[in-house]
């Protein structure tokens, strides 16, 4: 029996389970947003919220527990034709930190949104479309004073 043991298991070993939400959670920061079924997507909104307030932080411990979660791709590699190391453009531990957690810098949580979207067609399990909100505009310089 599984008395008093929390959270959902999607008929997957931990290992596997483990694998799966953080595949969904880099796939949500990535591009966005995410079609996934209903159950999955309340699983990743819980553990992509408390990544973008600890990514507010932007300290050096929080930029190691962000990436201790969502890291799985190089963030610098070499070029082939010139031998130059370059930036990772879709290295998603740099777009949370640079892009998506200063959006949400006057926002205390809520930063995503569940639509659903109807039944998937082959076995008619509840898809739902998973986005983050579009946050507050930042500001790139800082606005000068109209006071001399």
């Amino acid at each position: 029996m599984r008395h008093r043991i929390m959270g959902r298991q999607f008929g997957l070993p931990s290992d596997q389970r483990r694998a799966l939400l953080k595949g969904l959670v880099r796939s949500l920061f990535a591009y966005d947003k995410i079609i996934t079924t209903e159950t999955r997507a309340k699983d990743v909104k819980a553990i992509a919220e408390k990544l973008i307030t600890t990514a507010k932080k932007g300290d050096l411990h929080a930029k190691r527990e962000v990436r201790r979660y969502v890291d799985s791709n190089v963030s610098a590699f070499a070029r082939s034709d010139k031998g130059k190391i370059i930036a990772n453009p879709n290295y998603v531990p740099a777009r949370l930190f640079d892009i998506i957690a200063p959006r949400y810098t006057n926002r205390n949580g809520g930063y995503s949104r569940i639509t659903k979207l109807g039944a998937r067609r082959g076995d008619a399990a509840p898809m739902v479309l998973l986005e983050l909100l579009p946050g507050d505009v930042v500001a790139t310089t800082a606005p000068e004073s109209t006071n001399p």
